[in-house]
């Protein structure tokens, strides 16, 4: 619901101090829908992280942040600033319920308007029914009695796009939908007991959602590139190798602060809120669609007036405790992520096989599982020289027969669409047995590409009665 973030300035990395409210960057957001991606491609290696300098240099500032967020927390100072905060969202927490079912509403009206779409933008679908059970959900949550069936639908749409899409990579969607779901049955229980951890359900999908994607900025970080060659402004000078992990360190410890003590956990909110607003310029509506859910969840934590601290209490009490919760964080979600990438796809990777391949989050009707889909003369090759070959003789005879075509127009564009073709082929020929990052990055761009230009030619004929 992604989209969920593009990265994050330098020092917007406490995310637990009011010091990321002033450096806090647009480039803050969760980005699928910015650059192409492989998902069944391998990841980098974690001792890759492990052995960056930059990647130690933002723990080292996030823990000085949160060390110093707990001490000021553990003073009279503290509560000062809380009840501070407390004044300031005092109307919005009168009301937070009717706040939070009020944004969802709007979000998936919006969602329903752009069409074409499952949960988030980056999520399209050619079904159009999918459209309207979005808009039956968002007249579902304007009742206790509904809004279990409105929370099932939010499941359901979760499990309609896993079927287009790969689970690895809507794990983080996941947190975030049933975070949304389960609040909206909570909030619509008599039990008092259970109606109280409403907001704590949908902190802990955002903080998960959070944590989850971050970790994408050190497993691929070449599908920032573009973003950052793109909206250069976004790093403020930084170079790009020091950019990313670094904002991969400030989302995945902001995400952390969210479930962290009071203080830090609406600090942390207030930061995020502040970022994630700043991305609504530089990315346009669309990203602000995307992130709806998001920003109303951060706003009702940064106004939630609970003092208690429910989960592992006496170790997020003890300043002992946020290296150690940082530091577990790290482990569990890394073990996660690079040991789920092994499980689904294997140690080396699979970038070649369906329905694991998505290139990227733009499925069609003729292509749901992926942008092109290789012949089976190009993907079932066994060597990369032969599958090369392959494609060359697959574009060939389409491309001299469109060339023959008498009127010039057609002929040109039915001439270039098998070359384009070619293209995509050879690029997801290198994705398959080439090893340079930067030929898989040339690669993804490629695809991207060529399958947008192959879209438009065949629109183009289509328009004209003109047969490929």
């Amino acid at each position: 619901m992604r989209r969920p973030f593009p990265p994050k300035l330098l020092l917007s990395l406490g995310g637990a101090t009011l010091l990321p409210l002033i450096a806090a960057s647009p480039a803050a957001a969760h980005v699928k829908w910015f650059a192409p991606y492989i998902v069944g491609a391998p990841p980098q290696p974690i001792a890759a992280t492990l052995g960056n300098v930059w990647f130690w240099t933002g723990i080292l500032l996030v823990l000085v942040f949160f060390l110093a967020t707990r001490l000021v927390e553990r003073s009279s100072a503290g509560e000062a600033i809380l009840q501070g905060l407390d004044r300031a969202t005092g109307p919005l927490w009168l009301r937070l319920d009717d706040f939070v079912r009020v944004v969802i509403g709007a979000f998936f009206v919006a969602i329903f308007a752009i069409g074409g779409v499952y949960l988030t933008p980056d999520l399209k679908t050619p079904a159009e029914w999918v459209s309207w059970m979005q808009l039956l959900i968002a007249a579902l949550i304007f009742s206790r009695r509904t809004q279990p069936l409105a929370a099932a639908g939010i499941i359901g749409l979760w499990l309609l796009a896993l079927r287009d899409y790969d689970i690895f990579h809507l794990l983080d969607y996941l947190a975030l939908g049933v975070g949304v779901a389960a609040y909206l049955v909570l909030e619509a229980l008599p039990n008092p007991d259970l109606r109280a951890r409403r907001f704590e359900v949908l902190r802990w999908g955002v903080a998960i959602a959070l944590m989850w994607s971050s970790l994408e900025k050190f497993a691929y970080p070449d599908w920032f590139y573009p973003l950052v060659v793109e909206k250069p402004f976004l790093t403020f000078g930084m170079p790009r190798d020091v950019f990313i992990p670094m904002a991969g360190v400030a989302e995945f410890t902001m995400g952390f602060g969210l479930i962290w003590t009071p203080l830090v956990r609406r600090l942390s909110a207030i930061a995020l809120f502040v970022i994630f607003n700043a991305a609504v310029y530089p990315f346009g509506r669309v990203d602000l669609i995307g992130h709806a859910l998001i920003m109303a969840i951060i706003v009702a934590i940064a106004a939630d007036r609970t003092r208690e601290v429910h989960f592992l209490p006496a170790v997020k009490r003890a300043l002992a405790g946020v290296p150690a919760g940082l530091a577990a964080a790290l482990v569990i979600f890394a073990t996660g992520y690079w040991g789920l990438h092994v499980a689904i796809y294997g140690a080396e990777g699979n970038v070649g096989a369906a329905p694991a391949e998505h290139l990227t989050h733009t499925p069609n009707a003729e292509h749901p599982h992926g942008v092109t889909g290789m012949s089976d003369g190009v993907s079932d090759a066994a060597t990369a020289e032969a599958a090369y070959q392959a494609a060359m003789d697959r574009m060939h005879g389409p491309m001299m027969s469109g060339m023959a075509d008498p009127d010039p127009d057609a002929a040109f564009v039915r001439g270039m669409i098998p070359p384009h073709q070619g293209a995509i082929d050879m690029a997801e020929i290198v994705l398959k047995f080439g090893k340079d990052p930067e030929n898989q990055h040339f690669a993804r761009e490629i695809i991207d590409t060529q399958t947008r230009e192959i879209a438009e030619m065949r629109a183009w004929l289509r328009q004209r009665g003109i047969a490929e």
